[in-house]
């Protein structure tokens, strides 16, 4: 059982073990932790200049080689094929599995892409007293896709995804300030208030993870979000792709303050 003092190292074997399946918001906190998108290497220029072109959603913080699951640069003894708590396998743009290890799907040509999260700016903000509202209620984070269009990098296009934190108007500068220093995972809130301006049609009903409670006299509150890669595999439809299930993630054993601006 992970506790709130367990270690990247220790959220990672406790998925490889298949011990630990859950979000992995308030896990490991202090730690970077990332969104992940593994896909052919015909496929891995087009997507690394859809990152480049699209940072607020896709902040690449690792790169694989091709066919190589580790990735010592971002954890000690770190696989990607294990060491998430949950996957998605798509084919032809149809999720088709979402198992707790992807080794059996592996292949020689894959590269593995892993996409900074807005779970690591959450103990920023937390440390300067902004509630979370999902970690308060013990859920995953609410995730939306939008009517706003990313910008196309050769066969990759589709809508921005956006993640919700609903907050105090006297709390939203000071997210806003928390979060700007975090451009590596998402930085500050790409929007703020009616969701229906960003095509949201109901904010009881997210697309990914699960609603939480709006408060009277509360906003919500929008930030890119690094499922962004899921709706355009949707809209692209490749052959074959892994990501991870969204809110749950990679844990690295990079400190959250290394990425602070």
């Amino acid at each position: 059982m992970l506790s709130a003092s367990s270690t990247p190292y220790e959220a990672r074997l406790a998925a490889r073990s298949g011990g630990f399946d859950a979000p992995t918001a308030d896990v490991a906190p202090g730690f970077v932790q990332g969104n992940l998108a593994v896909l052919p290497r015909a496929l891995a220029y087009d997507f690394l200049l859809f990152c480049q072109r699209n940072p607020k959603p896709c902040p690449l913080i690792g790169v694989s080689e091709p066919g190589d699951p580790k990735m010592p640069a971002l954890g000690r003894d770190l696989d990607i094929r294990t060491d998430l708590p949950r996957y998605r396998i798509w084919e032809n743009g149809t999720l088709v599995s979402e198992p707790t290890d992807v080794s059996a799907f592996w292949r020689d040509d894959l590269v593995a892409f892993l996409i900074g999260c807005s779970f690591s700016f959450e103990e920023a903000l937390l440390a300067a007293r902004v509630p979370v509202r999902h970690i308060d209620q013990g859920c995953n984070v609410p995730m939306y896709r939008t009517s706003i269009p990313t910008t196309p990098a050769g066969c990759f296009s589709g809508p921005l995804v956006v993640s919700m934190r609903p907050l105090a108007p006297a709390d939203l500068v000071r997210a806003i300030q928390v979060t700007s220093r975090f451009p590596s995972v998402h930085g500050a809130p790409i929007h703020v208030g009616d969701p229906a301006a960003i095509g949201i049609a109901d904010i009881a009903a997210p697309d990914y993870g699960d609603p939480v409670e709006i408060r009277p006299g509360e906003v919500p509150v929008f930030w890119a979000c690094g499922v962004t890669p899921q709706s355009v595999i949707a809209s692209v439809r490749p052959d074959f792709c892994i990501t991870h299930a969204p809110g749950y993630m990679l844990v690295t054993d990079i400190p959250n303050g290394s990425l602070a601006v």
